[in-house]
C-alpha cells in the first residue's frame, strides 16, 4: 500500500470503509509405452520403510494446491489421476479410446486419455487397477516433466553409471529396453528420482505414496509450478536477490480487470485494490506462511535482516503488486514516475496506481511465525512521530496476514477477480463481503468474484475499522 503523496505519508484505505477523505488517500492497498515388465506381479515395495526429507512437504502441497490425498500404497491408475491433476488437465471422456483395458466411466479414463494426448501415456493395456510400480511411476513423471527429449539423447555410456546408483546393472538385464533405462538414467541425472530413493530403489516394487509424492512434486518443479522463492532469510545473497526482483518489477496494468475496479473506485464502492499476477505466487504452505505489503524496498531488505538476527529463518518470495486509490485534487497535481501512475477521472480527481510488493516468508516452524508479530511489533511499527529504534519506512500500521487462523489476529475478507494470470483484489471488514461482491457483479455481470476470509494484524484490523494509529 503506497502512502507517500504529499502529506498523507501514514495513511492508506482498503475496501469497504468509512473513512474521512483523508484516510481515502491510499489503496490496498508411467510409461507412454507398454512394457512387458508391467504385465507381471510387482515385488514387495522396499520404498514402504524409506522416506525422504521432500516427501512431507510435497504431500502437504499436493494437499493444499490440488486437494490431492496420496494412499500409503497408490495404483497405477490413481497415480495418473494425480499427475493429470498437477499438470492441470481436465481431460475428456470424449474422442478415440486410447486403451483397451479402460471405458469412459472408469475413473483414471478422462486423466489417461488427457496424458495420452500430451504424449505421457502410449495407448495399449494400462492395468489401472495394478499396484503403482517404482520404475514405471519414474517412465510417466519423465514425460510429465517434460524430460523425454533429453532421456533419449542418452548413449550406453551415459546411461551405465547412472543405473548403477540405482543398483541395476545395464546392460544385461532383459527387462530393461533401452528406451525404458534411457528415461531412468535421466531420471537419476536430473535429480527428477530424488537421491533418497537411489539405494532403495527396486525394479518392479511397489511403489509407495511417499516415492509417488517425490515424484509428483519433482514434475511439479520441472513445470515451475512448485513453490516459487527467490531463496531464504539465512542465504548470503537474499538481500541483492530482493533488490534485483524489485527493480525488474513493473507497473502492473490489466485493462479488462481495471475497468470493473476503477469503476467501482468511482462509485465509492471500494477505496482501493491491488493488482497482481499469479505467476509470481510463492504458493508457500499456508501453516507457516505470512504475506506482508510494503513500497519501499528498503524496508523488506531491513525486515529481512530484521528476521535474521532474531534467529527466524524463513523461504521468501517478492510478489509483484499495484496499488489502486482515489487521489483528491486538493491534494495538488500528482507527480508522475514510471512506478506512479495517475489517471483523472470524470469529478476532477484521479485514479493514482502505485508500484508496490508482497513478501511472502514461509518459516521453518509455526512457532517463529507466531514470532513474527513480535518482532515486527517491536521494531517495524511506528507508535509515535518521532519514534526511534525502527527499520526504515516503518507504518503506523503494518500490513501482514495469513491465510490460517492465529492467535491474536484478526478476520477480514478479500474479494477477488480474476483475468487470465492476472487479479485484482480487495479488502475489507468480513461484513462488508456481500455487498463489495454483488456490486461488482453489477458492474460486470459476467464477472466471478471469489470471496474468502483470512486472518491479519491487529493495526491493520483497527485501520479497517477507522482507527488512524
Amino acid at each position: 500500500m503506497h502512502r507517500s503523496v504529499n502529506k498523507k505519508k501514514t495513511l492508506f484505505p482498503l475496501a469497504a470503509v468509512s473513512l474521512s477523505a483523508a484516510l481515502l488517500y491510499s489503496g490496498l492497498y508411467g510409461g507412454s509405452t507398454v512394457r512387458a515388465e508391467a504385465a507381471t506381479a510387482p515385488a514387495a515395495s522396499s520404498s514402504a520403510t524409506v522416506s525422504s526429507p521432500s516427501a512431507a512437504a510435497y504431500k502437504a502441497f499436493l494437499q493444499n494446491q490440488y486437494k490431492i490425498e496420496l494412499p500409503a500404497s497408490p495404483t497405477k491408475g490413481e497415480f495418473i489421476q494425480d499427475v493429470a491433476k498437477t499438470l492441470k488437465l481436465g481431460g475428456s471422456s470424449t474422442g478415440e479410446n486410447r486403451f483397451n483395458d479402460l471405458k469412459p466411466e472408469d475413473p483414471a479414463y478422462a486423466a489417461a486419455q488427457a496424458l495420452a494426448e500430451k504424449g505421457v501415456l502410449s495407448g495399449g493395456t494400462l492395468q489401472v487397477e495394478a499396484p503403482l510400480t517404482e520404475d514405471a511411476a519414474v517412465y510417466i513423471a519423465l514425460k510429465a516433466a517434460d524430460l523425454k527429449e533429453l532421456a533419449y539423447t542418452y548413449p550406453e555410456a551415459k546411461i551405465k553409471p547412472a543405473l548403477h546408483k540405482l543398483g541395476i546393472d545395464y546392460p544385461g538385464n532383459p527387462k530393461l529396453s533401452l528406451q525404458a533405462a534411457q528415461e531412468l538414467a535421466a531420471a537419476v541425472d536430473t535429480g527428477l528420482l530424488p537421491a533418497a530413493w537411489h539405494s532403495s530403489f527396486g525394479f518392479g516394487d511397489v511403489a509407495s505414496g511417499d516415492f509417488a509424492a517425490d515424484l509428483l512434486g519433482s514434475v511439479l518443479s520441472f513445470k515451475g509450478a512448485y513453490k516459487h522463492t527467490i531463496g531464504s532469510v539465512a542465504d548470503a545473497d537474499i538481500f541483492a536477490k530482493l533488490y534485483q526482483a524489485y527493480q525488474t518489477q513493473d507497473l502492473i496494468q490489466v485493462k479488462e480487470l481495471q475497468a470493473v475496479v476503477d469503476e467501482a473506485l468511482k462509485q465509492n464502492l471500494i477505496t482501493g485494490y491491488n493488482l497482481k499476477d499469479t505467476r509470481y505466487n510463492a504458493n508457500f504452505d499456508p501453516k507457516l506462511s505470512l504475506t506482508y505489503g510494503h513500497d519501499d524496498i528498503t524496508h523488506a531488505v531491513q525486515l529481512t535482516g530484521l528476521l535474521r538476527s532474531e534467529g527466524l529463518n524463513a523461504k521468501v518470495q517478492l510478489e509483484p503488486k499495484t496499488s489502486a486509490f482515489v487521489y483528491l485534487k486538493e491534494w495538488g497535481e500528482p507527480k508522475q514516475t514510471d512506478s506512479y501512475k495517475v489517471v483523472q477521472i470524470e469529478n476532477g480527481n484521479y485514479i493514482a496506481y502505485a508500484k508496490e510488493y508482497d513478501i511472502a516468508f514461509e518459516f521453518d516452524t509455526a512457532e517463529q511465525k507466531a514470532k513474527f508479530q513480535d518482532v515486527v511489533s517491536q521494531y517495524a511499527k511506528k507508535n509515535s512521530e518521532d519514534a526511534k529504534g525502527l527499520i526504515a519506512s516503518s507504518w503506523w500500521q503494518p500490513l501482514y496476514y495469513s491465510l490460517t487462523p492465529i492467535d491474536a489476529y484478526k478476520e477480514i475478507s478479500n474479494n477477488k477477480l480474476t483475468e487470465g494470470h492476472y487479479y485484482a483484489q480487495t479488502f475489507s471488514l468480513s461484513d462488508k463481503t456481500a455487498e463489495i461482491a454483488s456490486g461488482l457483479q453489477k458492474i460486470r455481470p459476467d464477472v466471478k468474484v471469489e470471496s474468502y476470509r483470512f486472518w491479519v494484524d491487529e493495526p491493520f484490523y483497527n485501520y479497517l475499522l477507522g482507527g488512524y494509529k
